[in-house]
C-alpha cells in the first residue's frame, strides 16, 4: 500500500470509527509501506545483545524536576507544553487541560513488580490535576497507554481520543463507550476548539504474545485557532511525515521521538539525526524531542539521544526546545533549551571505548 492510497482513506471531520480500515488486512493493521517488518523475527539476535553487549550509563543518578503546581494550571498560560516524562505530555489548549500519552506508574510493564522503572517521579499529583478537556493516545504499548493511568484519570476526562482498535482497552477498563473516539488515520474530530487527526506513523502494536497489530498505530496533528502543534508517538522514518507536513503543516511545536533507537529496530524508532529530519518535512519550527529521559528502553546510554539531536539541530539549523522535566513551554512565546543533561558528557570517552569494544565482537 503506498501513500497514494493514505490520501484517498481522508474521511470528513467525525466519528467514522464503522469505517473499515484499507490499512487492516486478515485481522491486523499495517503500515503503509507493507515491507516493513512488524514482526519479532530478529528477536534472537536483540536478546544476545541485551545479554552480551557491554552497557554504559543506561540510567542517570537523577533527573532534574519542575513540579508542577496542578491547582495554578487554570491560572497559567492559555497555550503551553509540559513534558511529564517519556512521550508523556500535558498541554494547555484555549485554556484547558489535555494529555498525551499519560504513563504515571512506576513501571511501563504488563505488572509493577517488573519492567522498566522510571529514572523519576511524575512531576506532579495526579489526584489535583482539573478537568481533562481529552486525552490523546498514539498506540497501545505500555510506555504509551497504562492501564492504571487510564482508571486513575477515568472520572476526570472528558474524552478519550485513540487510533482503531484501542479503544477496546479503555472500555474494558472502566471507560464509557460515548467518551471514546477511535479514528482511522486521516480523520478528524473537533472539541472545544481544539482540531484532532489521526496521522500516519511507522510503527506496530501489542501488548502481548498473541495480539500483535490487532489495533492501529497513530501520530497526531492538534490545532487550535491560534496554534498547530504535531505529536509523533513512536515511528520509524518514513515519507509519510513530508506528506503530513504538505497537508497540514506549518507546525509551531512538533513533539518528536528522539530515543529507544537501535539498528536492529531502525524501521520503527527513528535515530535521532532521523527525528531532525522528520521535523524539516513536517514543516516544524520549533522541535522538542521526546522519548527519552524516562525509561530505559534501548541498549544505548540514556543521554545519547539529547546529544545527538542537539548536534543534529545546530548542523540543520533547526530550533530545538529541551525543557527539564516539569518545565513550562509557552506557545505563545517558545523558549526552552537548558541542555540539563550536558553533565553526562563526562562519559563520552568511555561511551567511544565500549562502541569500540562492541563493533569489534560483531566483526568477529
Amino acid at each position: 500500500m503506498g501513500m497514494s492510497n493514505l490520501i484517498a482513506n481522508e474521511s470528513v471531520m467525525g466519528d467514522t470509527t464503522h469505517l473499515e480500515s484499507s490499512h487492516f488486512e486478515e485481522g491486523k493493521y499495517i503500515n503503509a509501506n507493507p515491507e516493513i517488518k512488524q514482526d519479532m523475527s530478529n528477536l534472537g539476535s536483540i536478546l544476545k545483545r541485551y545479554l552480551f553487549e557491554k552497557r554504559v550509563d543506561p540510567t542517570p543518578e537523577n533527573v532534574p524536576l519542575e513540579h508542577i503546581d496542578a491547582n495554578n494550571l487554570q491560572l497559567d498560560d492559555k497555550n503551553a507544553v509540559y513534558r511529564l516524562g517519556h512521550s508523556s505530555i500535558l498541554l494547555k489548549l484555549e485554556g484547558k487541560v489535555w494529555l498525551a500519552d499519560p504513563v504515571f506508574s512506576e513501571r511501563a510493564s504488563f505488572v509493577q513488580w517488573a519492567g522498566p522503572k522510571r529514572f523519576h517521579p511524575v512531576p506532579l499529583d495526579v489526584e489535583q490535576l482539573p478537568e481533562i478537556e481529552g486525552v490523546i493516545i498514539s498506540h497501545d504499548h505500555y510506555d504509551h497507554l497504562d492501564e492504571g493511568t487510564i482508571k486513575q484519570l477515568n472520572s476526570r476526562v472528558k474524552n478519550f481520543f485513540v487510533p482503531k482498535g484501542v479503544d477496546a482497552h479503555l472500555k474494558s477498563w472502566g471507560v464509557s463507550e460515548d467518551r471514546v473516539h477511535a479514528l482511522d488515520w486521516w480523520e478528524s474530530v473537533e472539541v472545544g476548539g481544539v482540531s484532532l487527526t489521526a496521522t500516519p506513523a511507522q510503527h506496530f502494536s501489542g501488548r502481548g504474545l498473541f495480539d500483535g497489530n490487532e489495533t492501529l498505530w497513530a501520530s497526531w496533528v492538534i490545532k487550535t485557532k491560534e496554534h498547530s502543534l504535531f505529536f509523533s508517538g513512536d515511528s520509524g522514518y518514513f515519507d509519510g511525515f513530508k506528506l503530513i507536513g504538505e497537508r497540514f503543516g506549518p507546525f509551531d511545536i512538533t513533539l518528536m521521538e528522539t530515543g529507544a533507537y537501535d539498528r536492529d529496530w531502525a524501521d520503527i524508532h527513528m535515530l535521532p539525526e532521523e527525528s531532525v529530519q522528520a521535523h524539516i518535512d513536517l514543516k516544524g519550527k520549533v522541535m522538542v524531542p521526546i522519548h527519552n529521559g524516562t525509561f530505559d528502553l534501548a541498549l544505548h546510554p540514556w543521554y545519547e539521544p539529547f546529544n545527538r539531536v542537539s548536534e543534529e539541530a545546530k548542523k540543520r539549523s533547526v530550533t530545538l526546545a529541551t525543557p527539564v522535566i516539569g518545565e513550562k513551554v509557552s506557545l505563545d512565546h517558545i523558549e526552552s533549551n537548558s541542555s540539563w543533561w550536558l553533565n553526562a558528557r563526562q562519559f563520552i570517552d568511555k561511551l567511544d571505548d565500549v562502541h569500540a569494544a562492541n563493533l569489534s565482537s560483531v566483526a568477529d
